[in-house]
């Protein structure tokens, strides 16, 4: 048994759920500047996260579904993970995003392991905060450790795929990173960086691998 650990926002699904839940509160430009500072590895993640999420209080939870009908996959995703579920390789998602969406995406795939940070509702809304760890890069990394442990996978032979500096120490972890329309950073970083139309390209990088 082999693994494959995707990030989600900009590399399963082309947009950020932060920003497509900040839309509803009014607070989507100025997300979407901390969230671009953060994925460029120039902001603390955990503590660009508590910032960005107090901007969500007051939205009504009826956002996820809303948020789950309007995210897109990102161009060649069910093949790539199609095509390793066909050779036998456990697909795993690990996320800065949320549960809340990162869940029904992982059923839709196939998928039945994932990692996401989760946001507190209360009476019907969003109260500003998340509850539980923070699913940063340290967390990722140690998310790809345990799933490869669960499906008796040594860490060298997994692969890592995302886009921000919270996936580094995950694709560090891994056997084989690939960036994916990454931030500077991750590209200079990654084992191949891919910016082509479709993630779908990974696969046979992934398959040939000794």
């Amino acid at each position: 048994m082999r693994l494959c650990v995707l990030d989600v926002d900009s590399t399963l699904i082309t947009a950020e759920v932060i920003e497509l839940i900040a839309a509803r509160a009014g607070a989507r430009e100025l997300v979407a500047r901390i969230t671009e500072r953060a994925m460029r590895g120039e902001l603390d993640f955990a503590a660009s996260l508590k910032e960005r999420v107090a901007t969500l209080a007051g939205v009504p939870d009826t956002v996820f579904a809303e948020v789950r009908a309007e995210v897109e996959l990102t161009p060649g995703v069910r093949e790539l993970i199609g095509g390793l579920q066909d050779a036998g390789w456990e697909v795993a998602l690990v996320s800065g995003g949320f549960e809340e969406v990162v869940g029904s995406l992982a059923a839709s795939l196939g998928i039945t392991r994932f990692r996401a940070n989760r946001l507190e509702v209360a009476e019907g809304r969003l109260t500003g905060r998340t509850v539980g760890p923070v699913i940063d890069r340290a967390a990722k990394a140690a998310a790809l450790r345990e799933f490869a442990a669960e499906v008796g996978c040594e860490p060298a032979d997994a692969v890592a795929i995302g886009d921000g500096a919270n996936d580094l120490d995950m694709m560090a972890a891994a056997g084989l990173g690939i960036a994916w329309h990454a931030k500077p950073v991750v590209q200079e970083q990654a084992d191949v960086a891919l910016n082509g139309p479709s993630l779908a390209e990974a696969l046979p990088l992934i398959l040939d691998r000794p």
